[in-house]
C-alpha cells in the first residue's frame, strides 16, 4: 500500500499529511515563467520538482488538476519587445515556445492547464472589483491598490513583520499609497504599452492579482497545493493569499510548497556576474535527462549548487544505468509493475529525492546480480517503474547511450551527494546486521561503481574514495 504523502507546508513551517478538499481529487498550481527570455537553470528546478510531485499525485489520486501559468504581460516583456523592435506578442510567443521545447528536453510533462494572463483579463477585473466592493482595495491616480492593513493575517506565510517587510527594499514607494505596504492591482498604460479597458481606465494588471484570478477561474477559491520557488514567498505569494482570502472569505491554499535556490559554482546567478545558465545552452553540453538527474540530486528544499562536476556525474551515472539496461534489452518488462515501495516511501516523505535515488542504486545492483531471466525481468521492471516516478530511464538504452557516451570516458564519477552515500552505508549496515550478505555485497558494488570502496572493521564501515582514471 502506498504511504500517505507528507509535504513541508511553508505556511505552518512543518511537515504535514496532504489534505485535499475531495478524497480522490487534488489541485496543484505552480507559478510559471514570465516569458521575456529563455529559461535558465533556476527556472528549470521548480519545473522538474513539481513534475515529480504531479507524477506522485497521479499515482495516488484518480484526478489531478495541475495548472502552471505563463505571465505574458509584464514590464520586462515590454522592455524586451522595445529592444528587439518587435510586437510584444512576438516576444511572448517566441519564449513560450522556447520554454516548451526546453522543458520537453528535460522530460517535464505538460500540465493539465497552462493559462496565460492576457486570456484572463475579465476575471482579473472582476476580482479587483470584488476587492474594492469589500473595502480591501481603493482607486488612486488611475491605480487600484490592495490595502494591506485590511488583512490582519498579512505576513503569515513569510513570517515577516510589517516593519521588516518595508525595510526589505522590495516595497515600492509611491505617493498614491495609503500605506507603504499597499500593492498595485491595476495600473494605467500609455499608448505604446499593452492595455485593456477597465472601470478605472485603460491599463494592465499588477503581477500578484494574475495568479489569484487564474486560480479562482480554473481551480476554485481554495486549492490543495500551491508551489513555486522560494523567492516567490514574499511578496508574490503573500499577496496572493491576501487577495484570494479577502475576495472570497475562504482559505486560499492548504499546503504551500517551495523549492530552494540554484547557485552556480557557489555564487548567486546574476547578469552582473555573467553566470546565468540557460537550459538550451546546457542542452548543448549534456542530454536533458542528465540535466534532470542533476537537478534531482539534492533535496528540493535545500540550495542546489550547479557546477560542471554535478552535470558530468549525472551523465556518468546514467551511462551506468543504461549500460545495465542495454544488457537486458531483450527481456520484456512485466506489464503493470508497481514502483518499489522504498522509492515511494522516499517520495511520499516530503519528496525525498536523494533517498529515492539511493534506492534506485540498490535496484540497479539487484538487476546486475540477478541470476535468471525471470529475476532479471522482475528487477528490470521494478527499476524502470521506480525510475519513471522521477522521470528517468525511460529511453531505449542504445539511444540514450548514443547521446551520453561521446563526452564520457570511463570515469566512476557519480552525482551521489553526502546524504545519498550515508543512505547507502546505513542500508548496507542494516543488511549486514540482518545477515543479508547478498544485499550487503550488492550495496558494496553500488558504492564501488560510484567511486567508493567500503572496508569492514571492528569499528564499523570505513569509506575510501577510489582513484579515478
Amino acid at each position: 500500500m502506498t504511504p500517505s504523502i507528507i509535504l513541508h507546508n511553508t505556511l505552518t513551517r512543518k511537515k504535514e499529511p496532504l489534505r485535499t478538499e475531495q478524497p480522490e481529487r487534488v489541485t496543484l498550481y505552480v507559478c510559471g515563467p514570465t516569458v521575456y527570455n529563455y529559461a535558465h537553470i533556476g527556472n528549470a528546478r521548480p519545473a522538474v520538482v513539481f513534475d515529480v510531485l504531479s507524477t506522485l499525485l497521479r499515482q495516488q489520486y484518480s484526478q489531478v488538476v495541475y495548472v502552471r501559468n505563463f505571465t505574458d504581460v509584464d514590464d520586462k516583456i515590454n522592455a524586451a519587445a522595445r529592444a528587439a523592435g518587435v510586437a510584444i506578442g512576438t516576444i511572448t510567443e517566441r519564449y513560450i515556445n522556447a520554454y516548451h521545447e526546453d522543458m520537453y528536453a528535460l522530460g517535464v510533462l505538460t500540465p493539465d492547464i497552462e493559462p496565460r494572463v492576457t486570456e484572463h483579463i475579465p476575471s482579473i477585473i472582476q476580482l479587483i472589483q470584488t476587492l474594492i466592493e469589500k473595502g480591501h482595495a481603493y482607486v488612486e491616480q488611475a491605480h487600484v491598490l490592495f490595502h494591506v492593513p485590511s488583512f490582519p493575517a498579512y505576513g503569515q506565510l513569510s513570517g515577516r513583520r510589517t516593519e521588516d517587510m518595508i525595510a526589505g527594499a522590495r516595497v515600492e514607494v509611491a505617493p498614491y499609497k495609503r500605506d507603504p505596504m499597499d500593492f498595485v492591482l491595476w495600473k494605467p498604460s500609455s499608448p505604446d504599452l499593452p492595455g485593456w479597458d477597465s472601470p478605472w481606465g485603460r491599463g494592465r494588471p499588477g503581477w500578484h492579482i494574475e495568479c489569484s484570478a487564474m486560480i479562482s477561474q480554473h481551480l476554485g477559491h481554495t486549492i490543495d497545493i500551491h508551489g513555486g520557488g522560494q523567492d516567490l514567498i514574499f511578496p508574490h505569494h503573500e499577496n496572493e493569499i491576501a487577495q484570494g482570502t479577502c475576495a472570497h472569505g475562504t482559505p486560499y491554499c492548504r499546503t504551500w510548497v517551495h523549492n530552494s535556490f540554484v547557485t552556480v559554482d557557489g555564487q548567486k546567478m546574476s547578469k552582473s556576474l555573467g553566470n546565468v545558465l540557460l537550459v538550451r545552452d546546457l542542452l548543448a553540453q549534456a542530454p536533458g535527462e542528465a540535466i534532470r538527474l542533476a537537478l534531482l540530486s539534492t533535496h528540493y528544499r535545500k540550495p542546489l549548487d550547479w557546477n560542471a562536476q554535478r552535470l558530468q556525474g549525472a551523465k556518468d551515472t546514467l551511462i551506468k544505468y543504461y549500460e545495465s539496461l542495454n544488457k537486458v534489452r531483450h527481456i520484456d518488462v512485466i506489464p503493470q509493475t508497481q514502483p518499489d515501495e522504498r522509492v515511494l516511501e522516499a517520495l511520499c516523505s516530503d519528496l525525498n529525492l536523494p533517498g529515492a535515488l539511493v534506492r534506485l542504486h540498490v535496484l540497479l545492483a539487484q538487476l546486475n546480480h540477478a541470476e535468471t531471466d525471470t529475476q532479471r525481468a522482475h528487477a528490470k521492471s521494478v527499476l524502470l517503474a521506480s525510475a519513471g516516478m522521477l522521470g528517468l530511464l525511460q529511453q531505449p538504452p542504445l539511444e540514450a547511450l548514443a547521446t551520453l557516451r561521446p563526452e564520457t570516458a570511463k570515469r566512476p564519477v557519480s552525482p551521489i551527494d553526502e546524504t545519498m552515500i550515508n543512505g547507502l552505508l546505513a542500508e548496507r549496515a542494516a543488511a549486514r546486521l540482518n545477515r543479508d550478505f547478498v544485499k550487503s555485497d550488492a550495496l558494496r558494488d553500488t558504492l564501488a561503481e560510484a567511486g567508493f570502496m567500503v572496508e569492514d572493521s571492528a569499528q564499523g564501515q570505513v569509506l575510501r574514495a577510489l582513484t579515478k582514471e
